[in-house]
């Protein structure tokens, strides 16, 4: 979008610096509030993308996931295991080195 409409991605830079600069919170609640509001949406693109960010600036894995955990009870399981794979997709593509919970599945008993 950048290349092609540079005036409004300036726009939108402008806007988001504004809107993190409104406040007391540091970067890293900033970041993890982005994955938040990302998940409760159910934006994929944005959880991986704002997953990544906060990550590079800090933010641990434990915390990114416990965001997916919180989310439970308002959006539901479904939504919820969805956008907790979505944030250990973004760990493991991140390449940092911390580790993401392996999710054992369970072997079904034959009949």
């Amino acid at each position: 979008m950048s290349e092609e409409f540079p005036g409004v991605a300036a726009a939108y830079e402008q806007l988001a610096d504004a809107s993190r600069n409104a406040g007391p919170l540091d970067e890293e609640t900033v970041a993890l509030l982005k994955v938040a509001v990302s998940v409760g949406r159910g934006a994929w693109r944005t959880v991986h993308a704002h997953a990544k960010k906060a990550l590079k600036g800090g933010a641990r894995p434990d915390a990114l996931r416990q965001v997916a955990l919180l989310a439970l009870p308002t959006i539901g399981l479904p939504a919820a295991l969805d956008a907790l794979r979505w944030i250990d997709e973004s760990i493991a593509e991140s390449g940092d080195g911390r580790d993401v919970p392996r999710r054992r599945a369970k072997k079904r008993k034959k009949r």
